[in-house]
């Protein structure tokens, strides 16, 4: 094992150490977890049992990775937290493992932007190349989507969903699922305020999708048409366009309900 290990810190001998890791001091790596190649744990980083991280993250202090999960009904199963690789995870993060009944497991994708004092609640699935916000706060079993954007400050409620390339505003409260490609911002009554164009310009998205993704917001919401009418006149004119398709398949798959415009 090719790995600098501050002498202060405390790291289990049953944890997996990849090459190149670095551990700076105060840090507690508990048993049966496993750090992949070149993850840098700056200071004061807690890595819980039962935890995988992957290659290439940089964790700044105070965060904690893979304790028990927040909820009353935990009996002490054997859960999991797996984390990606190349995540950026700011100061005072914490991300909690799995229940039984919610699958076992909390997963985070690759290549996220994780800001100060973000909370990823039990049986949650984060994906890559997401950007969460200063305290934003994700309750039990929340389905993130890659690239989406979440604002600080944010909560998102239990089982609620944020589609891809999603844009959630500041202190922004998402009791149920967040469009995706959309902006989305309210704190008591979120609304959906239409396609995040800029956003999507600056990810490479096509003119044509964008025009797309924006005509069919605006048959979905600015047309006064009963859901199933306008679903079906989306599904028509667009559902060739892969985007759009996912749309549409995202709000048929809702179990809470959609933010609307």
């Amino acid at each position: 094992m090719n790995a600098n290990i501050h002498p202060m810190s405390v790291v289990s001998s049953d944890a997996e150490i990849g090459e190149n890791v670095v551990i700076g001091p105060f840090c507690v790596v508990e048993g049966n977890s496993r750090i992949g190649d070149g993850t840098v744990l700056r200071s004061h980083v807690v890595v819980g049992p039962n935890t995988e991280i992957g290659e290439d993250n940089d964790i700044f202090p105070h965060a904690t990775l893979g304790m028990q999960c927040q909820d009353i009904g935990y009996k002490g199963e054997l859960t999991r937290l797996i984390v990606g690789s190349r995540n950026i995870i700011r100061e005072s993060c914490t991300f909690h493992r799995g229940t039984a009944k919610g699958g076992g497991v909390t997963k985070v994708g690759d290549d996220n932007f994780i800001m100060t004092g973000v909370h990823i609640a039990h049986d949650c699935m984060v994906g890559s190349k997401i950007i969460m916000a200063n305290c934003a706060t994700l309750a039990g079993h929340v389905e993130v989507g890659d690239g989406a954007n979440v604002g600080g400050f944010s909560g998102v409620h239990q089982f609620a969903r944020i589609g891809d390339h999603a844009f959630m505003g500041g202190f922004t409260t998402a009791s149920m699922d967040v469009l995706p490609y959309m902006k989305t911002a309210g704190t008591r009554e979120a609304r959906s305020y239409g396609v995040n164009t800029i956003g999507l310009r600056r990810k490479g998205f096509s003119e044509e999708t964008i025009k797309a993704l924006q005509r069919a917001h605006r048959i979905l919401f600015g047309m006064k048409l009963l859901r199933d009418e306008a679903m079906k006149r989306v599904d028509s004119e667009l559902g060739n366009i892969p985007e759009v398709a996912y749309l549409l398949d995202f709000i048929r798959k809702s179990k809470r309900g959609i933010i609307r415009g």
